[in-house]
């Protein structure tokens, strides 16, 4: 059975990831991008599902584990009754190949360890053909299957019940490495990594990169670095495509039908991150995802969709994977994501944010970039008034969410100060029209004068923590009465043990089966919220209780189960993370 969801840390390469979890074993691996086909997939059934275990076959005493500085270089340590030993995984950055790296290093005494590896490409679907190779450096093992192959160097592995097996120890002062390194089948076998040079190359790309970052000053730093750090790792590095995590399928309802992919590029949170990099000093960061926007919504802005694949693919057809039984048994196991197909006009808005805070961060537009976002402004005139799914991609009937006709006002908006701040060329005073027919028709119908607040969608009572977002976009002020009213009835209707829900699941029609627990950036928002009207005091209780959701290498998944005190949904989650970073930015600002 696999972990609780928070004992999994990830290591990448930014082209994808790993999930190792405390035991030594990983549980979820797709090469050789973030949207392959797992390799290991014990994450979402069992060990027989794929998974690569290296730990001590003796009683451990004592377990921890730690990044090494601002790096992914997992180090993991044991302490048994015969000695202490650790592990370093990594997957090297920057050499144009898949590679995962395996270091054990003798601390003190002697430990035996175990090494088990079950290969299963395809989703579990292929049991590779596997041989022995002895090459001049040690032993090593060839799996084959259909188009994908793995070479696995270092300790010989001899075969047992459908696995590879090796045991070996480790002494004070000894160094043992394995590798392994995926490459088409097709293809003869890489030449093994140079390890030495590869964790040298990468724990210099990832310090460096961090010290390229613009610090906070205060007592949340370390979360938000760490934050950011996740931002960029799941930042791919050919393409600029921002997975929303890396994971699918990990179930936001325990036992329940709530999974989905999160291995493709959302415009809102890839947006969303962009802000945040940029926020942070990393200006190239937004040239190259600005030029993976052009690209993947170049042509008709009626054909814009709210996810791509990481190459700006377009085709995403939701399916399920019956090869795996899912994390626990929550299934269906899904590969794709039906929402692509969806119609959401809050992702104008947040593309547009995102471009016009590039520009304003000095990021010039070219003879494309400001032409096409002319184009998604002229498809706004026409379709603003347009039912749309929502930020949550409802699978209920259509609604005019009041959020999404607030994001359209704010696209709107950067287009007019396009003209007016950098000079550009536009329609402004058509623009500037529509956008205050939109605030008008939000203020008519979308704001409830009884409860003074502001609705899920026009015609409804309840409340959504997207409106929390509001001011975030320069809609109103964070102290305008009418957010202030807005931001109780968020309080009263949806704060669950002190955590803010999405929405009411049975209260809304989603077209799922209702429940799910609180979600992690909702409650970041109200901390920003709370920071930006002077509520200092419950926006650092509750950042202080967010950050402790925290697993112990600094990662978050979706959602937070209260009652039982564990992740819920895929990991790490790009939104929350996101949401961590502004709140911190927020409460430095409140603070100074």
């Amino acid at each position: 059975m696999p972990l609780d969801i928070e004992d999994y840390a990830m290591i990448g390469d930014c082209h994808t990831a790993a999930l190792v979890g405390r035991d030594g074993s990983i549980d979820w691996l797709c090469l050789p991008r973030f949207d392959s086909a797992s390799t290991f997939g014990a994450l979402l059934g069992t060990e027989d599902h794929g998974r690569w275990l290296l730990a001590p076959a003796e009683p451990i005493v004592e377990s921890s584990r730690r990044y090494l500085g601002s790096t992914f270089n997992l180090v993991t340590r044991w302490i048994t009754e015969t000695g202490e030993v650790e592990v370093m995984d990594l997957m090297p950055h920057g050499d144009r190949r898949a590679d995962l790296i395996r270091r054990v290093r003798g601390i003190r005494g002697t430990v035996a360890m175990r090494q088990e590896l079950r290969i299963r490409f395809g989703y579990a679907d292929a049991m590779p053909w596997v041989r022995q190779i002895k090459e001049k450096a040690g032993h090593g093992i060839i799996a084959v299957a259909g188009p994908d192959a793995v070479v696995v160097r270092g300790p010989k592995l001899t075969a047992a019940d459908h696995a590879h097996v090796s045991e070996f120890s480790i002494s004070e002062g000894e160094t043992v490495d394995i590798s392994l390194t995926w490459y088409p089948s097709h293809r003869l076998v890489p030449a093994a990594p140079d390890i030495d040079a590869a964790i040298a190359r990468t724990t210099a790309w990832w310090t460096d990169w961090a010290a390229s970052c613009t610090k906070g000053q205060d007592r949340y730093e370390d979360a938000a670095m760490r934050s950011l750090l996740v931002l960029r790792a799941l930042t791919h590095e050919d393409t600029g495509g921002i997975v929303a995590a890396a994971t699918t399928s990990l179930p936001e309802q325990w036992g329940g039908v709530r999974n989905w992919d999160y291995r493709f590029v959302w415009l809102r949170d890839a947006s969303s991150t962009l802000d945040a990099l940029l926020g942070r000093g990393f200006h190239s960061e937004a040239a190259t995802w600005r030029r993976w926007l052009l690209r993947a919504i170049a042509g008709d802005p009626g054909d814009v969709q709210i996810m791509y694949g990481l190459s700006g693919e377009r085709e995403l057809t939701e399916t399920t994977i019956d090869s795996l039984p899912g994390y626990r048994g929550a299934s269906p196991v899904r590969k794709g994501n039906g929402a692509f197909t969806q119609y959401q006009g809050d992702i104008f808005g947040e593309t547009m944010l995102a471009l016009a805070k590039a520009r304003d961060l000095g990021v010039e537009e070219d003879e494309f970039s400001w032409p096409l976002q002319r184009a998604i402004l002229s498809f706004v005139e026409e379709n603003w008034q347009r039912l749309d799914h929502g930020m949550w991609e409802m699978r209920g009937p259509r609604q005019a969410f009041t959020h999404s006709r607030a994001m359209l006002w704010a696209a709107l908006d950067c287009g007019v100060r396009g003209v007016r701040d950098h000079g550009l060329d536009g329609p402004i005073e058509k623009w500037e029209l529509l956008r205050d027919e939109i605030r008008d028709d939000i203020e008519i119908r979308g704001f409830d004068s009884k409860r003074n607040t502001y609705t899920q969608y026009f015609g409804s009572r309840a409340v959504d923590a997207t409106l929390l977002q509001l001011p975030q976009i320069g809609y109103l002020a964070y102290d305008d009465p009418r957010m202030l009213g807005t931001v109780e009835a968020i309080e009263n209707d949806l704060l669950v043990d002190g955590l803010l829900l999405r929405y009411r699941t049975d209260h809304s029609d989603d077209g799922l089966p209702p429940g799910e627990h609180p979600f992690l950036a909702c409650s970041f928002w109200l901390v920003e919220q709370y920071a930006h009207t002077g509520r200092l005091d419950e926006a650092i209780a509750l950042m202080d209780r967010l950050v402790g959701f925290c697993n112990d290498v600094g990662l978050l998944a979706e959602e937070y189960d209260v009652d039982a005190g564990h992740h819920v949904g895929n990991t790490p989650q790009a939104l929350s993370h996101l949401g961590l970073v502004r709140a911190a930015d927020a409460l430095s600002a409140a603070i100074r």
